[in-house]
């Protein structure tokens, strides 16, 4: 029988989970959809992920990929696995790849989103996908702060400790900060991201939002490369992969 690559888009609330990638010290992401691979199949197979998001972070985009030699249509990979997945991790699609595809590597986008429930207190409801400021913050501040991270620049200054790039150089083609109610929504969009890159950009918007911080902070940062220069951290509840592109994704949507 023919073996296949298959690209599958995943979603799942990471609230339970070590992130992504198999770990000792818990259940992962990726671990459960091998597992529920397993099942369906009735043999190991691995699964290669986009990004490794870290614990507690969620995603609607994630993409991954596995060969298999099976007669399973490829776009039915999605009611196959989710009999086998915890309700909190699903399959939302699924396609054939040619087999030199690289769901990691050849990815050319993504987008992710991070939300701020910006209120006295904390939601009941959203809590496991909104981090908590109790502090009234300035969106415009914020804003204007974050438009110098739009271009192509040496983010040395917003990776965590532990990365593994061989670059620190990326692209953001877009950020957008938004306010509705009492939800602050941050979304940037480039062509990768270094380690904990996100969260520290939020984490900084937040401390420039509630003025601990001044608002050239990461034009500051961006020259000195120095991590000291910017804020905290922000929790990984309020992060999101909301996508993850390939260039046959632009195509169909430039048909």
């Amino acid at each position: 029988m023919e073996r296949k690559r298959i690209l599958l888009t995943v979603s799942y609330d990471g609230t339970a989970y070590v992130g992504w990638q198999y770990q000792d010290n818990g259940p992962s992401i990726q671990d459960e959809v091998e597992k529920a691979l397993e099942k369906a199949l009735g043999t190991f197979i691995r699964v290669t992920g986009a990004s490794r998001t870290d614990a507690g972070v969620h995603a609607v985009g994630q993409r991954a990929h596995f060969d298999v030699c099976s007669s399973i249509p490829p776009e039915k990979y999605p009611f196959v696995l989710n009999r086998y997945l915890p309700e909190d991790i699903r399959v939302t699609a699924a396609r054939q790849v040619p087999d030199d595809f690289h769901a990691r590597f050849q990815a050319v986008g993504k987008m992710y989103t991070y939300r701020i429930h910006n209120a006295p207190h904390a939601s009941a409801i959203f809590r496991h996908c909104t981090a908590h400021f109790p502090v009234r913050l300035d969106e415009e501040a914020m804003r204007r702060c974050a438009l110098p991270l739009i271009g192509t620049h040496d983010f040395a200054a917003f990776a965590a400790a532990g990365g593994q790039a061989k670059t620190t150089v990326r692209t953001i083609d877009f950020i957008d900060l938004k306010r509705q109610g009492e939800e602050v929504t941050l979304r940037v969009h480039g062509n990768g991201f270094l380690y904990n890159m996100v969260r520290i950009i939020a984490g900084t918007l937040i401390d420039v939002g509630h003025q601990k911080l001044p608002e050239n902070c990461i034009e500051k940062a961006l020259e000195s490369r120095n991590r000291l220069d910017l804020g905290i951290t922000a929790p990984a509840c309020g992060l999101e992969l909301t996508s993850v592109e390939y260039e046959f994704d632009r195509h169909m949507q430039g048909d």
